[in-house]
């Protein structure tokens, strides 16, 4: 209903609301108990707590040689208990009568595939298209179909970075927890689509590292601004010149001798410690991935 726009669905507002008819019977009976119906229920969590009260008070009632009546209920949230809003529920004690100026209500073939034929594409074959087409798990999938506005936001984004599956996982963390924090939507997102895209395709061209990304997205929700303004005024442009590189390298291996020692005589966890100096050597910006490559070159020199 929120996804073709007929309704906000918001039960808190009472867009939508559930009646619920109740009744129990020993196993073995053939006849249906009485019936009660609960009426005006405007959450799920009520309806529940309604019912599961319904039902332990009839069993209560009939294991007590008790008889139930025929009748309308409310659910009191306080009291957490059902109560009598009306015992008349034979149909002529609602005086029903026929309505004249009603005509025939006919729904034709035609106006339903026209119907049909307007309709958007809806979430569950949103669902397994997003699944299909961009390599998503289901799990991913549902999530970005959960919200109209949030697949639409999906789609642009992915399409601005070439990556789907990148950009389904940065939409899935990082996104979403900067709009839930801020109380905002997909809709009323701060950081358009395409800037999403942006970001993620710069890390992927190794532009900027993915640390360095969640820094910028946090920067745009504040600011706005797209993520190449910020990154050009943080200075924050991600170095993977291997010339520029293998002098860091040089720099930090000259420094560390017995480090270096200690690797190349087997202990290959100290690689970890080298790429550390490195980057801090670089001021955060040497690309991790070279600086990995050309570390391991050079130390096994």
């Amino acid at each position: 209903l929120q996804w073709v726009g007929a309704s906000e669905a918001d039960m808190e507002k009472g867009n939508l609301r559930c009646e619920a008819n109740v009744s129990v019977r020993r196993v073995g009976d053939k006849v249906f108990g009485t019936k009660v119906e609960l009426k005006n229920l405007n959450s799920v969590r009520f309806m529940q707590r309604a019912i599961e009260f319904e039902v332990a008070r009839h069993i209560k009632v009939l294991e007590s040689g008790g008889k139930l009546n025929q009748e309308t209920r409310l659910w009191d949230d306080r009291a957490m208990e059902t109560r009598v809003m009306r015992s008349k529920e034979e149909a002529h004690d609602y005086r029903y009568f026929p309505e004249p100026d009603l005509q025939p209500l006919i729904v034709s073939e035609q106006f339903i595939e026209d119907v049909r034929r307007s309709m958007p594409e809806l979430p569950e074959d949103r669902r397994k298209r997003f699944a299909q087409q961009y390599g998503l798990s289901y799990a991913d999938a549902s999530q970005l179909v959960s919200d109209r506005e949030l697949a639409d936001y999906y789609e642009a984004a992915a399409e601005e970075s070439g990556n789907p599956r990148g950009t389904a996982n940065w939409i899935r963390t990082e996104l979403l927890r900067e709009l839930e924090a801020g109380g905002l939507s997909a809709a009323n997102s701060p950081v358009p689509p395409k800037e999403l895209g942006a970001l993620v395709r710069l890390i992927d061209e190794s532009k900027i590292s993915g640390k360095q990304g969640k820094d910028v997205l946090v920067e745009m929700f504040k600011t706005g601004k797209p993520p190449q303004t910020i990154i050009e005024e943080r200075g924050m442009v991600q170095v993977s010149d291997t010339g520029e590189i293998d002098a860091l390298i040089d720099g930090v291996i000259a420094a560390n001798a017995d480090a270096v020692a200690s690797y190349r005589s087997g202990k290959e966890a100290l690689l970890g410690f080298f790429v550390g100096q490195v980057i801090k050597a670089s001021k955060g910006k040497a690309n991790p991935k070279v600086v990995n490559e050309r570390l391991r070159a050079k130390l096994q020199g």
